[in-house]
């Protein structure tokens, strides 16, 4: 008996050390186990207390008064399946006539306190049919993506959601986004998931980074065209307009539009033609969008409305040319001119940091959803990295990357380098590598900061 005592007391401590130290790692060897005890034998009951369940049938009343049985009891949804995942359960329901999958979203948070789990969220699949996803621990403490991913053409897997489901960046189903951040709000980090994910694929980078290019250029030896001011911007921008409209020819040409043709393969993109003529496909990083909307004179106002011109152009013509757009910034509000507001309109994809301000929330989340605006104000300073994420059907998430250091998304970039097309348009954009020796130039900041020191 002192035997099991001693083991009993060890099993726990080391239960308890794992749950501290490492909560996936008990959620795996103990946690999930006790989960699926404990909502299968309170199941009827915690259903029971949050009014999510439905009196018997007139038919089961009847029987039951004529055999003089005791009444039936009030019936919950029926669990259809049961499945424990790495980062919690996904319980499948099926909803009793006259329920509704606003009542289980409604009672989330009950349902989370009564089974002891992390987070509870659910969406309804079909008719009548409702997946309720429980974390058993917070998955976005310690982020781990898993070992395999939905990775596709043109999806990249960016970030976890606290569901523990992965976020995807497709830009097949959302061809634009806006991501919005304040300074030391995880927007780079974010940025940086993005670059590595995409260097693996057959997909040409164009960087716009005014910050004289310190965040994209280390990154330049996968990208086909980078600039790092508006007066170079402005030009890259022009030839992708350029380039989108002979993209635009080259479909014309092999649409195929005769009578023997299916439907479903007269081309209207690039991903309708064929394998040897599809154009590559072209990914365009803005990672400061004010930096291009701000003017001081006459002068600058004219690059700039060429700039927010072309940017419009590319957002409403650009997805059947295989040109997307990935506008970052800190600050993005109706006060940054005209067009502004049409841009914003083109961008589908909203993913939303720590901002500093309620408008640039309501910009990125106001016609999607009220909720999505208060969740991002409230993202604490010290969880850098969290973001909510939404586009134009009013679903959003909150999420976060994995933390990835400049070294190593320079690494990833630097490894698929042999991946970097040479677009002819873009020839003269195309990035030189950096050399290891300060400019001669900055060398009198270089001893003043050391002096300083």
């Amino acid at each position: 008996m002192t035997r099991f005592t001693v083991v009993l007391v060890l099993v726990v401590a080391a239960a308890g050390l794992l749950r501290w130290r490492r909560p996936a790692w008990y959620w795996l060897t103990f946690g999930v186990t006790l989960a699926v005890l404990r909502v299968l034998a309170r199941y009827r009951t915690v259903m029971d207390a949050c009014g999510l369940t439905v009196p018997p049938a007139r038919w089961r009343l009847a029987l039951a008064r004529a055999a003089n049985r005791p009444i039936p009891e009030a019936r919950p949804p029926r669990i259809l399946r049961l499945r424990p995942t790495r980062t919690g359960l996904v319980l499948r329901l099926k909803l009793r006539p006259g329920q509704d999958a606003f009542d289980i979203a409604a009672a989330s948070d009950r349902l989370r306190h009564s089974f002891s789990m992390y987070g509870v969220t659910s969406r309804e699949l079909r008719s009548g049919v409702v997946e309720v996803r429980m974390t058993g621990y917070d998955v976005l403490k310690r982020v781990q993506m898993p070992a395999e991913t939905d990775s596709r053409p043109m999806r990249v897997p960016v970030a976890l959601r606290e569901d523990g489901s992965v976020h995807y960046r497709d830009y097949r189903a959302v061809p634009h986004a806006l991501t919005l951040g304040a300074t030391e709000s995880g927007k780079s980090v974010y940025q940086r998931n993005l670059v590595a994910g995409l260097a693996s694929m057959d997909v040409a980078l164009v960087g716009i980074d005014c910050k004289q290019g310190v965040e994209l250029f280390p990154l330049g030896r996968r990208f086909s065209a980078l600039a790092d001011d508006p007066d170079t911007a402005a030009e890259v921008l022009d030839a992708l307009v350029e380039r989108m409209g002979r993209v635009y020819q080259l479909i014309r040409s092999q649409q195929r539009i005769t009578s023997d043709v299916p439907d479903a393969e007269i081309a209207a993109d690039i991903w309708d033609l064929p394998d040897d003529l599809r154009p590559v496909p072209v990914v365009v990083l803005v990672d400061e969008v004010a930096e291009l909307a701000l003017y001081a004179n006459k002068e600058e106002e004219k690059r700039r409305d060429r700039i927010i011109t072309a940017l419009v152009r590319l957002a409403q013509l650009g997805r059947a040319a295989g040109i997307y757009l990935e506008i970052c910034g800190q600050r993005f509000g109706s006060e940054l001119g005209k067009g502004i507001t049409m841009l914003r309109a083109q961008l589908t994809g909203r993913t939303a940091h720590r901002v500093n301000d309620e408008t640039s929330a309501n910009m990125a989340f106001g016609d999607i959803s009220p909720d999505a605006v208060l969740a991002a104000i409230q993202i604490p300073a010290e969880l850098r990295g969290i973001a909510i994420a939404g586009d134009s059907s009013g679903g959003w998430h909150r999420i976060r990357a994995p933390h990835t250091s400049l070294r190593q998304a320079v690494n990833i970039c630097n490894r698929h380098a042999d991946r970097t097309p040479d677009l002819p348009e873009l020839a003269p954009f195309r990035p030189a590598l950096p050399g290891s020796a300060p400019d001669s130039a900055l060398m009198p900041l270089v001893k003043a900061s050391s002096a300083t020191a």
